[in-house]
């Protein structure tokens, strides 16, 4: 796309005024498309609506300067832009406001997001990359504020790693790091820490990114004198720009209503972040919005007479309207019938798009009716069958709940029955829900056969010249071959790259590969994660380290809204494979406790969750990951970089099993089950257990997302009749995530002779000292006295009270 000047200058008058009327067609379109789908939710027939009315000029000039290879990480008022790049039509635009689940209608996120929420798919149905250097791209929205800022970053820097280093295969991800990331975010939302901790990242980076902010003064009903500093964003923030000495960012400033100007500003922009590979900010004042913040509420409630007037008066498609007929491109007449042809089609892509998607739920509608009618004429409670049928009917525009909720009460009446009628009614449930469920629930993890759970472990290989080592050395020289052997590996974090992480397992390990592959941050968690997810969408294998689990807290949003949905929210058509490195477990004092497993467990669905015992397993952890596509969280025992551990033969090429236990003791009285730092003093306990009589089976989770795949210590607890689950983490916290994966998902209940039992921590932060852990989280005693009341409560002749 060329800029004004350039369109002036290169082609004749004709031309370039059907450039700028083709724009103005774009703009007419989505803002007939923002007022019909308001439209739709206050009918009905949608759930919710925000839409980018108020916005659409300076889509387009962004649109301009936006080029293949380059990528977008906005929010969800970005529609003018995604039919300007053609990647949103109309139809799409509503099948997406009905949450119509057919990937091909509704290619943004499949019914799973609402409207506003845009994407570009990365990779196909068998989870290969496309050439994404030959499309535009845009990585996934995701609805909270500020929360496609540190994805951006990563987005950028990107950029940055393929120009810079000269050895990864860039094919099909990059053309010389030329790409730029284009971030928008709305003026409001620029009070979050989110977008500051980015854009000063990006400041120390220097990465190829460019972060437009919609400002049009409010933040749903809050004036901008209430979000931020002097009520303007640039004016606060020109520290950032660069100057002779010092880098920083390039700040430029446009009216959001001067087409010509915004075409000029977007393209100078361009030309800075791809030449120089300096960000940009671009802050795009008086805008409107002409239909309030969503649908839930209307303006007029909150902005004065005279703002609404002003609104009025400088509605961008207006100011564009104007522009064109003093500039003499079009009459009046023109453009008018332009806004009618366009304002006939979009209602007509409307409609076409709900026909679509009512049309299969009709047919089920039909058909239940149909078998409810027939159930009804055999069946002794015909008469309240057939009132569930006539309500039924009575639905003009069913959804797929109104017919299942119908057929599953209808069901109800049939208890005992086994007619032709009442079998046929139950299949076509069975089999819709079969096929329907999927819809709704598939792709939270890889589904293809880059699966990390299709990885195959391979076992460490140790011989009689095997040297016993510190932990560190085994993480040390693993890293060190994954390096050598993926070129498009590269860790960052706190700490991580100087001195090689706070534990040294990544000791020397920036000499050898560069500040690039293994580099410092700041300390900035969120954005630490949002590096590694833009880097990974960009076809890059990330390690973010996050330097203790504690702190996994600071990008706990990142984590859970964008990491975690990515891969569920698009529908398996983008993937971000980070990994997540961090440390834990039985430390001393409050802030390094690493008890937080329970809240992650419930937060980050979507994200594996390993938790190896020592170092060699984590080592095999990491050589998995990178042979799958699934993102992931390993936290390493941070007791456990100075215990000795035998060093493999075969490093970087064992593989630890995901979603698989390891039985570490047999035994036949009591199965017990943990992980981390705290199953050492299980198998110190079950060792001394021994003197008493009580022989214990213990158990490695290994990993807590996914779980026990094979169902082994539901095995093991046929044989025993009697669980516990020992972990450090408060009580119900993961305790109660693994019990409940024992009980109701592999149905162990059936095998107990008495309660399964939960042995966890105290419900308080460890206090600081040797003393603080051993008051606050389970002891070898603890477990050995817990496990000692079990058999008590068994037998009380063979194991009398203890005290």
């Amino acid at each position: 796309m060329q800029s004004l000047t350039d369109l002036k200058d290169n082609i004749s008058f004709d031309d370039f005024k059907a450039e700028v009327l083709n724009d103005y067609k774009i703009a007419v379109q989505s803002r007939e498309c923002s007022l019909l789908g308001r439209r739709e939710v206050l009918t009905g027939k949608a759930k919710f609506g925000i839409f980018g009315d108020g916005k659409e000029v300076p889509q387009l000039a962004m649109a301009k300067a936006f080029k293949k290879g380059d990528w977008r990480s906005g929010y969800y008022r970005d529609q003018t832009f995604m039919m300007a790049i053609g990647e949103l039509t109309v139809e799409q635009f509503f099948a997406g406001l009905y949450a119509n689940t057919n990937l091909e209608l509704e290619p943004m996120s499949a019914g799973r997001q609402m409207g506003g929420h845009f994407v570009t798919h990365s990779i196909d149905e068998n989870g290969n990359w496309k050439d994404l250097t030959k499309q535009y791209n845009s990585s996934a929205d995701i609805s909270p504020t500020a929360g496609q800022m540190p994805r951006l970053l990563g987005l950028a820097q990107a950029s940055k790693v393929f120009k810079e280093l000269k050895d990864i295969n860039a094919k099909r991800f990059s053309v010389n790091g030329n790409e730029v990331a284009w971030g928008t975010i709305g003026n409001a939302s620029t009070s979050e820490g989110l977008f500051f901790e980015t854009i000063n990242a990006a400041g120390v980076l220097q990465v190829p990114m460019v972060t437009s902010i919609w400002d049009d003064e409010y933040g749903i009903s809050v004036h901008a004198k209430y979000q931020t500093t002097k009520e303007n964003i640039s004016e606060i923030l020109k520290g950032f720009q660069r100057d002779k000495t010092h880098k920083g960012f390039e700040i430029l400033r446009v009216k959001g209503w001067d087409y010509a100007n915004l075409i000029e500003t977007y393209q100078e922009a361009s030309i800075i972040a791809r030449e120089e590979h300096v960000p940009v900010l671009i802050h795009v004042t008086e805008l409107t919005q002409p239909q309030g913040h969503s649908t839930s509420g209307s303006h007029e409630r909150y902005k004065s007479g005279e703002r609404l007037q002003w609104e009025s008066a400088h509605d961008c498609n207006k100011k564009m309207r104007e522009w064109i007929i003093e500039s003499g491109i079009a009459t009046n007449e023109t453009l008018t019938d332009i806004e009618r042809t366009i304002k006939r089609e979009v209602k007509q892509s409307k409609t076409k798009a709900w026909n679509t998607f009512l049309a299969p739920i009709k047919k089920e509608q039909k058909e239940i009716i149909d078998l409810l009618e027939k159930l009804a004429k055999t069946n002794t409670n015909g008469v309240f069958i057939s009132k569930l049928k006539d309500t039924l009917a009575a639905i003009n525009e069913p959804t797929r709940k109104d017919i299942l909720s119908n057929a599953r009460k209808a069901i109800r009446y049939t208890i005992g029955e086994t007619s032709e009628e009442s079998t046929k009614l139950k299949k076509w449930i069975n089999k819709n829900i079969k096929e329907q469920q999927p819809e709704f629930s598939s792709h939270l993890f890889c589904e293809t056969d880059r699966s990390a759970l299709n990885v195959s472990e391979v076992k460490p290989i140790f011989d009689d010249a095997s040297e016993l080592v510190d932990g560190r050395i085994i993480i040390r020289d693993n890293f060190d071959t994954i390096f050598n052997k993926y070129p498009e590996t590269l860790i960052f974090g706190e700490d991580t790259g100087n001195i090689g992480d706070v534990n040294q397992g990544l000791e020397g390990l920036q000499a050898k590969y560069g500040e690039l592959r293994v580099a410092d941050t700041g300390i900035r968690e969120a954005t630490i994660i949002g590096q590694g997810i833009g880097m990974a969408l960009r076809g890059l294998r990330p390690i973010a380290e996050i330097q203790y689990l504690d702190y996994v807290l600071y990008a706990l949003h990142v984590i859970s809204d964008d990491l975690a949905t990515l891969h569920y929210r698009t529908k398996g058509r983008q993937k971000a494979p980070l990994i997540i490195r961090t440390r834990g477990h039985r430390l001393e004092g409050i802030w390094h406790s690493g008890s937080q497993m329970g809240g992650l467990l419930n937060l980050i669905r979507g994200v594996l969750v390993l938790v190896p015992r020592n170092m060699t397993k984590a080592a095999g952890f990491y050589n998995t990951l990178l042979e799958g596509d699934d993102p992931a969280l390993v936290v390493e025992c941070l007791n456990g970089y100075r215990l000795k551990e035998r060093r493999p033969n075969n490093m970087g090429n064992f593989k630890t099993p995901i979603g698989v236990v390891e039985t570490l003791k047999e035994g036949t009285d009591i199965t017990l089950v943990s992980y981390g730092s705290t199953l050492r003093l299980v198998e110190q306990a079950a060792k001394e257990l021994l003197s008493v009589g009580i022989d214990a089976e213990v158990i490695d989770i290994q990993s807590l997302i996914p779980f026990d795949i094979h169902h082994d210590i539901v095995k093991s607890i046929a044989k025993t009749n009697r669980v516990m689950v020992i972990d450090e983490d408060v009580p119900g916290g993961a305790s109660a995530y693994i019990l409940d994966k024992i009980l109701n998902t592999q149905n162990a209940f059936q095998y107990l002779d008495g309660s399964p039992k939960t042995l966890s921590a105290k419900p308080h932060r460890p206090a600081y000292g040797n003393d603080g852990d051993y008051f606050s989280k389970p002891s070898v005693e603890d477990i050995f006295e817990a496990v000692y009341e079990v058999m008590h409560e068994l037998s009380p002749s063979d194991f009398p009270k203890l005290r």
